[in-house]
């Protein structure tokens, strides 16, 4: 039970959601920002742009040092964008590419957590991001809104699963799309991922001391989006 909350001091908050690869934040962040109204920025769409970019580049994931020059200049071209979709929910292009679908692979997804380990990738992104959703009325869900890019957000979710159900609902996603996988593989990868994210020296995912924790492992998306948008209501309600 929440006895305190913080109330809004923007005309609408800021909606803070992190947590681990495949909880479900880009589904859960996308009905929150339908239900209430508000922007839906996936900051994770972000680093797999420049881990894709990298890719094509020849760069190597690990090189910090030339994957962070690589994402300022994306950024300076304003060569990444999102734009909401009705019914992609985000539409990603790179250079007016639209690549939504080139970064969804398995491959790209660990090729993310590993460029967002760079300090100068992590720097190249963090002023976009943060003026996508300085004035409030806006959802950013990724590993450390909470902690580094909005640390005053007034409504902060770390929102989470067990490893076995969020491997599950990763390999039931990748099938219906056609990806030949295995679950153990699946679990694996996301195991990985966590290590990846959790290990970090720069940003590493952890939940921030102010946030709600949210486990979805027995609960439906419904019951997730209802009781955050409930808090999130509850925050921005004036006294």
């Amino acid at each position: 039970m929440i006895t305190k909350r913080a109330v809004s001091v923007r005309a609408r908050p800021i909606v803070a959601i992190d947590g681990p690869a495949g909880a479900g934040k880009s589904t859960i962040a996308r009905r929150i920002a339908d239900a209430l109204g508000y922007v839906l920025v996936e900051t994770g769409a972000m680093y797999r742009v420049v881990a894709l970019a990298a890719l094509r580049a020849g760069l190597s994931w690990s090189d910090g040092a030339r994957v962070g020059l690589l994402a300022r200049d994306l950024v300076e071209r304003r060569a990444l964008s999102l734009e909401r979709n009705t019914i992609l929910g985000i539409r990603v292009t790179l250079s007016g590419e639209d690549v939504s679908d080139a970064i969804r692979t398995p491959e790209i997804a660990q090729g993310s957590s590993l460029v967002s380990a760079h300090a100068a990738v992590r720097a190249a992104l963090l002023d976009l991001q943060r003026q996508a959703g300085r004035d409030g009325g806006v959802v950013l869900e990724g590993r450390d809104i909470g902690t580094v890019v909005f640390p005053d957000a007034e409504a902060k979710f770390f929102l989470t699963a067990s490893p076995e159900t969020r491997a599950r609902r990763r390999y039931d996603e990748l099938v219906a799309k056609g990806e030949i996988v295995t679950f153990a593989q699946t679990l694996a990868d996301v195991r990985r991922r966590d290590a990846q994210d959790e290990r970090r020296e720069v940003a590493p995912l952890k939940k921030a001391e102010t946030a709600i924790l949210v486990d979805s492992t027995n609960m439906s998306i419904d019951e997730v989006v209802r009781q955050m948008v409930a808090h999130v209501k509850a925050v921005s309600a004036p006294t």
